[in-house]
């Protein structure tokens, strides 16, 4: 069930999207159980966003999980995860956000799951 939500001030290509959703679904099973294949992407570019008031390039970024899992983990996969949108698209850490959500319970496969 992992889902990653990017918003981002860019417009990226098809071939960035690519990248991006690959790499994601590699770094994903950084946080055991967890896989590409149950890992839903989800791009929305061309965003106006503004840190302090201020208009910047920049993304804010969704994790959602299913269950709990170890804090050293998820520090992983965010901070991997921060380095791929530094080297594929150019931004600049300090206008990355990532908020890491986790559920008990998850809707999936036409039922509810805990």
């Amino acid at each position: 069930m992992p889902y990653i939500g990017i918003n981002t001030s860019r417009q990226l290509s098809d071939e960035q999207r690519e990248k991006i959703k690959t790499e994601l679904g590699r770094l994903i099973t950084i946080i055991p159980t967890k896989t590409e294949a149950a890992t839903f992407v989800d791009f929305s570019e061309g965003r106006t966003l503004y840190k302090g008031g201020v208009k910047i390039d920049g993304a804010i970024i969704e994790l959602r999980i299913w269950h709990k899992s170890e804090f050293e983990d998820k520090k992983k996969f965010v901070e991997e995860a921060f380095q791929l949108f530094t080297r594929e698209l150019g931004l600049k850490p300090e206008n990355m956000t990532m908020n890491v959500f986790e559920c008990d319970e998850v809707g999936v496969g036409g039922t509810l799951k805990a």
